[in-house]
């Protein structure tokens, strides 16, 4: 699943770290997502959505 989380990352200037610490979960994770090796949870899906300010369909593309 193909997302824009890196790209939303980047626009906010912040670390996988800072973002993973803003909705808790590891770096790990952030990374996994972000490189499509990992397709998080809808309960995460939306804490990023959230956290973004943008809707889950923003943020993953099918």
């Amino acid at each position: 699943m193909k997302n824009s989380i890196r790209v939303e990352r980047a626009v906010k200037r912040i670390s996988q770290q800072e973002l993973a610490d803003a909705i808790g979960v590891t770096r790990q994770t952030i990374y996994a997502i972000e490189n499509d090796k990992f397709v998080p949870s809808t309960e995460l899906a939306l804490k990023l959505s959230a956290y973004f300010g943008k809707t889950v369909n923003e943020l993953f593309q099918l």
